[in-house]
């Protein structure tokens, strides 16, 4: 059964970290891009970040250039979205998904395509 499941959301203060992970399982990694969407309440799916199957296309929403940081381990079947300096408008369910083929920065900006996606994690920042 292939899966992915998402970890490491939670409630944090503004400027604080979190570090989101994204287990897959039923299939390898390897062979797939991999990305992380949000959808705030009242919000469309957006694409946050994407990084190509091997490893040398990333691309990043302007909104999170700087903060955050997305890295895979595909010995683990392992996707991470390291976040620093949050803010408020950060708050959203985070999912992670995989694709493949060809246009890696338009498909995450669309958020089309996708083959498999997690159930979420929430991130909440607040004071």
């Amino acid at each position: 059964q292939v899966q992915l499941v998402e970890s490491g959301g939670g409630l944090v203060q503004p400027g604080g970290s979190l570090r989101l992970s994204c287990a897959g399982s039923g299939f390898t990694l390897d062979y797939y891009h991999v990305g992380w969407f949000r959808q705030a309440p009242g919000k469309e799916r957006e694409g946050v970040s994407c990084l190509s199957s091997l490893g040398d296309n990333t691309y990043y929403a302007d909104s999170v250039k700087g903060r955050f940081t997305i890295s895979r381990d595909n010995a683990k079947n392992m996707v991470y979205l390291q976040m620093n300096n949050l803010k408020p408008e950060d708050t959203a369910v985070y999912y992670c998904a995989t694709f493949r083929g060809f246009g890696l920065t338009s498909r995450c900006i669309g958020v089309r395509n996708m083959i498999y996606w997690g159930q979420g994690t929430q991130v909440a920042v607040s004071s």
